[in-house]
């Protein structure tokens, strides 16, 4: 039914906002844990994107981030050498996006 239809809508949304608004890690968005040593050195973008299943290899996340459709904490990314660091952390996490609605959080330990 178009109720339930927006309910499920406003739901989404909630956990959205929760998770980057609030900075909480949302349940039911990709998480992946990377070890703080590992943040520090700096991690490479490409491989962060085919970790995180948001490209299925490393050329695919080339080509996304080519295509200006990867950002990192909703800023654009055009640069496919990028590598994350401790800098891009926000409230612990980075958040990965693909798109519009794909969507992955990068938990430092």
């Amino acid at each position: 039914s178009l109720c339930h239809g927006r309910e499920a809508a406003d739901e989404a949304a909630e956990t959205a906002r929760r998770a980057f608004v609030d900075g909480d890690a949302a349940e039911g968005l990709p998480t992946i844990e990377i070890a703080k040593a590992e943040l520090t050195e700096g991690v490479s973008l490409l491989h962060i994107l085919t970790r995180a299943g948001l490209a299925a290899s490393n050329g695919e996340a080339k080509r996304l981030v080519q295509g200006n459709g990867v950002r990192i904490n909703d800023e654009p990314v055009s640069d496919e050498r990028r590598k994350l660091n401790a800098d891009d952390l926000q409230n612990g996490v980075v958040k990965l996006s693909l798109g519009k609605k794909r969507h992955a959080l990068l938990k430092s330990m």
